[in-house]
């Protein structure tokens, strides 16, 4: 039987929905199977089973009773009846679950039963309460004193249930003034979930969310569904006075008929800045020649909307905008719950969570031991695009949350520029190095390590003009720990240097794949579908077992399947016979793997296909690592995955190598880029174990 959460709030706005969703965030990342319920809606179309709906689409929570249904049953005297109701709805949504997190009722709606039926509702489903406050002007002692009165009012909780409190919105992130809340719940006997600072970004909204606020006319759509905007600016003096407000991820207001100011706020987002969006006021339309030259701007994503008002009366409308979180923004979904969850109480946690069931390695599971296990090895990781975007946000996250210390290769003021220009702030202890700078000293060495191939001084020199070649001798050279390119290469740029110069583990002569396949469920390890085109039966065999041992590596237990079109002997061919002796080579090598095959995918991963087809298998209809015949059938299978299912494929990661090399894909996110940097770090790690 799931154990049963109640969060319930502790005043008006202190942010139940987020806080709810967080903890649900939390206990998955512990591996947790973790179920939401919201017993009673609040309106017609209630909002935290919307979002909850976002934000967990594969376990969406089962329709809350109707507050006309509730209204009905209590006005009548049937409050018993009613409790079954939620209880039996409880019990629905907590089907296959270890925990289920129950989201109580709140007073803005109006409904004055709202804290009774809080209290019935606990009781009633036998579940332990979670507080939710909001800091506001309030200090540590006397926030705790009203959630102790808080408390109260549900009555006796039994013995050794203890409440937990969420703090939610404190206007400080120091760690110092933070644990002063903690010790003020002590005080008043109540246990600390989380203390979350307030978060100004987690209020931005998108200019899409403004544009259906404010029925604004579209005059450029651009990015409007990408951009949001955290403060808002009125331009309506001279250019010279207006500019001083341009910055990015701010939203710009100035009257249609302002020309100069259209114009240059096109020179501005022309020149790398990233305004969020401009609102043009007033009853008429903007100069169509002046909106032709603003072309070039536009195409970079720049929302334009119009809206009749005055640009004062726009301005106060924008301000009065609701900032809750639109019910399709599922982003600013994923940052609140995110943000809660980094907060959760780690020995809270733990105390918490008590299940005999078998734990699985959840997507939010298995990034959070990434970062984790990152952080505790402390790696020095090149970055050779040290001046394209995506990878300086990256290593300015990876720099904040502590997941490596990263080396961008650059000239200083092109990167700073760069920098500024996305309004990405590069803490000071991100490396930066012209990679021009340091490239003779490398030559030596480089020719020393290639002199067998007929390396040159002259030659080295050219070679050392790329970044990539330099960071790979800083690797050769003990210099750093790992190296991550490939938004702006191809896989072999990033790989050949490694080759020629990291080589790779003693006793290993392959260099493959795999990618992290981040399913709904759990995480797949997909090998190999990025470097090996055609391999042999022996190579087939060690891709096998390298996979199995990154699986491994990585907290995920393998259980490898050997992929062909055929289960067993339900088919023949040179294709399969490859498979077939593939398989007997990696079980003679390493018997203690779980490792079978052939088997086709479903049988592979498919419990019910797995009875029939392959009934004996010890990793039928469970296998977690699946092994591809041939590049060909691997890359075509990851990228629709990736795609059709919206699943996150993170790799390619390489394996095999004495010095971790990992590559990115030309199309990759930011975050593909972070958690490729902590995989980096981690194999560091293991390769640094590995020879000591």
């Amino acid at each position: 039987m799931a154990r049963t959460l109640f969060v319930a709030p502790a005043g008006r706005n202190v942010g139940l929905t987020t806080a709810a969703l967080g903890l649900m965030r939390a206990l998955d990342r512990q591996g947790v199977r973790v179920a939401f319920c919201k017993p009673i809606a609040v309106g017609i179309e209630d909002r935290s089973v919307a979002l909850a709906r976002l934000a967990a689409p594969l376990h969406p929570p089962p329709a809350p009773l109707a507050n006309t249904v509730v209204e009905e049953l209590l006005s009548s005297g049937e409050e018993q009846t009613l409790l079954e109701r939620v209880v039996a709805l409880s019990d629905r949504a907590a089907e296959g679950a270890d925990v289920l997190v129950v989201e109580g009722m709140v007073t803005e709606g109006g409904a004055s039963y709202a804290s009774r039926l809080n209290a019935l509702m606990l009781k009633a489903l036998d579940a332990e309460l979670v507080l939710v406050g909001a800091a506001g002007d309030q200090g540590p002692v006397p926030f705790a004193e009203d959630m102790a009165i808080a408390a109260r009012g549900f009555g006796e909780l039994g013995e050794g249930r203890q409440p937990a409190c969420v703090v939610n919105m404190v206007k400080t992130d120091d760690e110092a003034q933070l644990l002063a809340w903690s010790q003020a719940l002590l005080a008043e006997k109540l246990g600390t979930a989380a203390v979350v600072p307030f978060r100004e970004e987690l209020s931005a909204l998108r200019v899409k969310d403004l544009a259906d606020a404010l029925g604004a006319k579209v005059l450029h759509e651009g990015e409007m569904r990408q951009r949001r905007f955290r403060d808002v600016r009125l331009c309506a003096m001279t250019v010279p006075n207006s500019v001083k407000v341009f910055a990015p991820d701010r939203l710009l207001i100035t009257p249609a008929d302002r020309d100069d100011i259209i114009l240059a706020v096109a020179l501005a987002v022309l020149g790398g800045m990233r305004i969020a969006g401009l609102v043009l006021s007033g009853d008429f339309e903007p100069n169509e020649r002046v909106m032709q030259l603003c072309a070039p701007a536009l195409a970079k994503g720049l929302p334009v909307l119009a809206v009749h008002d005055g640009s004062f009366q726009v301005a106060t409308a924008v301000a009065s905008v609701d900032r809750q979180i639109p019910l399709d923004d599922r982003e600013r979904v994923e940052l609140a719950m995110n943000a809660v969850a980094d907060r959760i109480d780690q020995q809270w946690l733990k105390g918490l969570v008590t299940t005999r069931r078998a734990r699985r390695l959840s997507p939010p599971a298995f990034r959070q031991r990434l970062v984790e296990q990152a952080k505790a090895a402390n790696k020095r990781i090149v970055l050779p695009e040290g001046t394209e975007p995506r990878t300086i946000e990256a290593a300015a996250i990876v720099q904040e949350r502590g997941i490596a210390r990263c080396v961008l290769l650059g000239p200083p003021e092109e990167v700073q520029e760069r920098a500024r220009k996305q309004g990405v702030r590069l803490p000071p202890t991100v490396e930066i190095i012209d990679p021009a700078s340091i490239a003779d000293r490398y030559v030596e060495p480089l020719v020393e390590r290639r002199k067998a191939r007929g390396m040159t001084v002259e030659r080295a020199q050219d070679e050392l003009q790329d970044a990539i070649m330099v960071g790979t001798m800083m690797m050769a050279l003990g210099e750093a720990d790992g190296l991550v390119s490939g938004a702006v290469h191809t896989t072999a740029h990033t790989i050949r240097p490694a080759l020629q110069l990291i080589k790779t583990v003693p006793g290993v002569d392959l260099v493959s794949s795999v990618f992290f396949m981040c399913l709904p469920e759990e995480v797949l390890v997909f090998g190999d579908c990025a470097v090996v085109p055609n391999p042999t039966a022996e190579e087939l065999a060690q891709i096998a077992i390298q996979s199995a041992e990154t699986a491994a590596a990585f907290g995920i237990p393998p259980r490898v399947a050997m992929l062909s079109y055929s289960t067993g002997a339900s088919g023949g061919g040179e294709d399969v016979e490859k498979v077939v002796q593939a398989t007997a080579l990696a079980k003679q090598r390493r018997p203690e793997l779980l490792l079978d095959g052939p088997l086709q995918y479903d049988a592979a991963v498919m419990a019910d296909v797995a009875r029939t087809k392959a009934p004996k298998s010890p990793v039928a209809g469970k296998a977690n690592v699946i092994i591809f015949p041939d590049l060909n059938t691997g890359n075509v299978t990851y990228k629709a995955v990736q795609r059709s299912a919206g699943v996150v494929a993170m790799g390619p990661v390489l394996q095999g190598l004495n010095r971790p090399v990992n590559d990115l894909s030309r199309g990759c996110l930011v975050d593909d880029i972070v958690f490729t940097i902590a995989v980096t770090a981690i194999q560091a790690q293991q390769a640094a174990a590995r020879r000591s």
